[in-house]
């Protein structure tokens, strides 16, 4: 039994609650037009709040996988991350694994549809062990140390339409295709599908005039929750002289978009609730014409012994199943439009039944039913303030 079924049936047995809802079937053409309203307020707010989330949610389930890393960079000025600096990295607490890149862009050229296509890719130098720390295998293998294998990403594969087992060419130089990562989309340590990755000793024929030392170093830590003072912990081995590297953490991207989008659902919710708003002023109405159709009414109610309260209680008690029957109708809307909406724009609906998209459908529902009560809430004290006498003669 839901929370509507069970206040209905606590004041089923109540004679205010039975007058309540005689009035409100009494006008009933009146009562729908005004249930309609709230129920089209809390789909708004509702549905506001959880298409936020939902883009909340979404994003950050992209940058899921980097949310426990650090990135180490070389200071303005400085050209790459040193062996020292990584072993004194290696030092620091909390670390799960230490994972140094280099890296190189290159202009390919490919046919797609007859016509010559130039393309940018990224090669790296980066430790089998490290790779599989960062990302999955699609098909095939990773390549193996000092081989001349190399592993691409997605993007590439798909552009020059490679499988395993084929070759590319990069600066006259011929690498054998073993592996194709899977799609992992933006990240902000690698870019994995628009890269080619091969072994150090690879990378060193293709680059013989790199300069040695990385471009940057991966950190990965072992409880996120410390990330801030293991960043901290780098930067004070590193730079106790001058500024050598600059530490980024990836878990504020987490926090920043957090932020944002927490703000975009309450602009968002903001322009929903202007439909509780019209709702409340349609139930005003609603109540106030019913408080003059039913003067007399009052009238003989307070002659034979009825008090402000009785009334002020039947009033209120009108508004309230109003509000429960439109809101729950409201929200049962929401889940269904919102489950359908989900599967088509996100093709995850399993957003929709997160604890933080029930938070909404259910501040959508309480709304609802604060508005109904608030837009009752004037007649029922005017009925309730009515002197009989006056009450009786009113035409």
């Amino acid at each position: 039994m839901n929370i509507t079924e069970e206040i209905i049936s606590m004041l089923s047995n109540n004679m205010y609650a039975e007058l309540a809802k005689r009035n409100l079937k009494r006008q009933s053409i009146r009562t729908i037009l005004a249930a309609i309203g709230i129920i089209i307020g809390v789909i708004a707010i509702s549905s506001m709040g959880i298409l936020g989330n939902s883009l909340k949610l979404s994003v950050t389930d992209s940058f899921a996988d980097i949310g426990d890393k650090l990135i180490v960079s070389p200071a303005p000025g400085e050209d790459s991350i040193t062996h020292r600096q990584i072993d004194q990295m290696e030092k620091v607490g909390n670390i799960e694994s230490i994972i140094p890149v280099s890296s190189s862009g290159e202009i390919i050229e490919y046919r797609k549809s007859g016509a010559e296509v130039q393309s940018y890719i990224s090669v790296y130098d980066i430790e089998k062990e490290g790779l599989e720390k960062l990302v999955e295998l699609e098909d095939g293998r990773f390549f193996k140390p000092g081989s001349t294998d190399c592993v691409v990403g997605s993007s590439v594969a798909e552009n020059l339409e490679l499988a395993t087992g084929k070759k590319i060419e990069i600066d006259e130089t011929k690498l054998r295709v073993v592996g194709i990562l899977k799609e992992r989309g933006l990240g902000f340590d690698i870019n994995t599908d628009s890269g080619v990755f091969t072994s150090s000793e690879m990378y060193e024929k293709l680059y013989p005039d790199a300069d040695e030392g990385y471009d940057q170093v991966i950190v990965v830590v072992k409880d996120i929750d410390e990330i801030d003072s293991t960043a901290d912990e780098i930067e004070e081995r590193i730079n106790k002289k001058e500024e050598l590297v600059t530490v980024f953490a990836t878990n504020s991207i987490t926090e920043n978009l957090d932020q944002v989008f927490g703000s975009i659902s309450l602009f968002l919710m903001g322009i929903g609730s202007i439909s509780l708003l019209v709702a409340g002023v349609s139930i005003l109405n609603v109540m106030l014409m019913s408080t003059m159709e039913r003067t007399k009414e009052i009238g003989i109610m307070k002659a034979v012994g009825a008090s402000r309260k009785d009334i002020l209680k039947m009033f209120l008690l009108e508004a309230l199943f109003l509000g429960l029957i439109a809101s729950s109708a409201g929200a049962l809307l929401t889940l269904g439009g919102g489950y359908i909406i989900m599967a088509l724009v996100f093709k995850n609906a399993s957003y929709l039944l997160t604890l933080s998209s029930m938070f909404y459908v259910m501040e959508g529902f309480f709304f609802g039913i604060a508005t109904s009560l608030i837009g009752g809430m004037y007649p029922a004290w005017k009925a309730s303030r009515m002197k009989p006498l006056d009450a009786l003669r009113y035409e």
